[in-house]
């Protein structure tokens, strides 16, 4: 018999060979029985909630120490969950009124919770929180029926994980010196698994759609990060050659390494920027490791997603102080609150909208909740003088959205010097781009910005009008079409007739098949995750700028779709 081979998407970079470790949902079956000692009941669950508390503390202090803060987040909405009073409440106010046993209740009652939030289908937050209750809920069940829910922390030999998806929890407990990989049957390249293998720095390979069909423990299984291929049992030959192919991955790693305190040049000379998205200060170790020069994009929403209520003044000026600080007189790029499309607040109210991405979010938030953003722009301008700080307003469709927010910035400005607070005098004010009117009109907006940030993924999603979360649609999210490499030498283009400079914070900024492109394009800042800053950093120490120039011409000018763009820069690179 053929031994299998799997194919699926490839997570997170890199090769694996070690046993199978199959991840199983444990037996969760129980039947709905009445009772007439309802208190008995009410005590049961208590008791399963303590334990369950417990165990998801215990997660997260986990998660803390393998993953950082940013990772743990998820046990605090778990934690959240279990200590929600209507939620509790309802499942009590079951046991009593219905005279049904722990077990039946829970189940009847996060079930509904479950349903209503997972229906809500234009609201990726909120469906989020579906996976939250249901994970935990399966906790409290396993607790309730004396059942062991699977537990990696407890893994002490070189395996490779096998799950049909993994939960937060499962994603927590990995443990780096044990678990070499991992492998599932769903899920995609922005699912929580993947980014959680990409921050482990382990290869990762999701969606196979049957791995825990054909895999059983013990198994030998090689993973291929690279190509997302998946080998059950393969022969000593292939070993031999996934033992070289992982050889010389570790090789190019070490060589990327020495390129880590370099600066970014081209083959023939030309400098550019390569800096890390974050979205937390913890994330700063990332970004100093992986060499970046910069910060070109940090996420400031997780401050306000991470809190109970509104963080104040003091708070986010030590979050902005602390990373600004931390990066030693490299640019840090602020985004201003991006709150809205998926991302909501409990303390904010939004109201519930048919197409959130192209709603009420962002600078419109910002500019209709003006306490809010003053008191954003208030810590970011105390922060500005510990470090080079260049500040940007999202999702900014019109000339009048930017000059609403910067004179807003002017007056707080204006306000803290006369109340005796410095203030750096050299702080950058710029845009994201984002939305295709913006991209259009930067010959205009570049005369009164200092840069632009190209914000690619939504940039794409709305010139080619789909959701890149919709599956049916996700085709299309095609950043090499040329469409979209004509609006970003439009804006690149304008950026440079006005002196000003043009950066990218989206996806598209590190990836190995655009980067050519938009070093042609004469993009000065590639802003992307810090751990593709280095393999970037090698890729564009190759490229010449002329042969370059004349690729993405030649892209734009003659190429009709984005397979010609695609096979054009494969045929540029290959003699490289």
């Amino acid at each position: 018999m053929m031994n299998p081979t799997l194919k699926g998407i490839a997570a997170s970079d890199g090769i694996a060979i070690a046993k199978v470790y199959t991840l199983t949902e444990p037996d969760l079956s129980f039947t709905k029985v009445a009772v007439e000692d309802t208190d008995a009941e009410v005590t049961r669950l208590d008791n399963a909630l303590e334990v369950s508390t417990k165990e998801v503390e215990l997660i997260r202090e986990t998660a803390l120490n393998n993953l950082g803060a940013e990772e743990a987040q998820v046990f605090d909405a778990h934690l959240m969950v279990l200590s929600d009073p209507e939620l509790i409440g309802q499942i009590k106010e079951a046991i009593t009124s219905q005279k049904v046993n722990a077990e039946a209740a829970l189940k009847e009652v996060t079930d509904m919770f479950i349903n209503i939030f997972a229906s809500m289908e234009d609201n990726p937050y909120m469906q989020e929180r579906a996976a939250d209750i249901r994970d935990v809920a399966e906790r409290i069940l396993a607790n309730l029926l004396g059942v062991k829910v699977p537990s990696p922390a407890t893994i002490k030999e070189e395996v490779i994980v096998v799950a049909k998806d993994l939960t937060p929890s499962d994603t927590a407990q990995l443990n780096r010196k044990y678990v070499k990989a991992f492998v599932t049957d769903i899920g995609g390249r922005t699912s929580h698994s993947a980014i959680m293998a990409r921050s482990l720095e382990i290869p990762a390979i999701v969606g196979t759609k049957e791995v825990t069909e054909l895999a059983k423990d013990g198994d030998i299984i090689i993973i291929d990060g690279l190509e997302g291929k998946v080998f059950l049992n393969p022969s000593e030959e292939l070993i031999t050659t996934y033992q070289q192919k992982a050889a010389d991955f570790a090789a190019q790693q070490a060589e990327w390494e020495k390129l880590k305190d370099a600066e970014t040049f081209s083959k023939d000379g030309k400098q550019v920027e390569l800096a890390a998205n974050i979205g937390t200060p913890k994330d700063l170790e990332g970004v100093i490791n992986n060499g970046a020069e910069g910060i070109g994009l940090y996420r400031t929403e997780f401050l306000y997603m991470d809190s109970a209520e509104m963080p104040t003044e003091e708070d986010q000026f030590n979050a902005y102080k602390a990373v600004i600080e931390g990066m030693n007189g490299k640019p840090v790029v602020v985004r201003t609150m991006d709150i809205g499309g998926d991302k909501e607040l409990p303390y904010l109210p939004l109201p519930h909208e048919m197409n959130p991405f192209l709603g009420y979010r962002a600078i419109r938030i910002s500019l209709n909740e003006p306490a809010m953003f003053r008191t954003q722009l208030r810590a970011l301008l105390r922060a500005s003088v510990y470090g080079p700080l260049r500040i940007m307003f999202p999702m900014i469709a019109t000339l009048n959205d930017f000059r609403g927010a910067k004179a807003i910035l002017e007056e707080e400005k204006a306000k803290l010097i006369a109340e005796g607070v410095e203030v750096s005098d050299s702080i950058q004010v710029g845009i994201m781009i984002e939305i295709p009117a913006a991209a259009v009109l930067a010959h205009q907006f570049a005369k009164e910005v200092d840069f632009f940030s190209i914000g690619t993924n939504d940039l794409i999603q709305y010139t080619m009008a789909a959701d890149r979360m919709n599956e049916q649609v996700s085709y299309l999210y095609q950043p090499y079409n040329p469409s979209i490499l004509t609006l970003i030498k439009h804006v690149i283009d304008s950026a440079h007739k006005e002196g000003k400079w043009a950066g990218m914070c989206g996806e598209m900024a590190g990836d190995q098949t655009a980067v050519p492109l938009l070093l042609g394009l004469g993009l000065d800042e590639f802003s992307m995750s810090a751990s593709s800053v280095l393999k970037t950093r090698s890729l564009i120490s190759k490229l010449n700028i002329s042969d370059m120039q004349k690729l993405a011409e030649k892209a734009i000018n003659e190429c009709a779709t984005v397979e010609e763009v695609e096979a054009l820069v494969e045929e540029a690179v290959a003699s490289i």
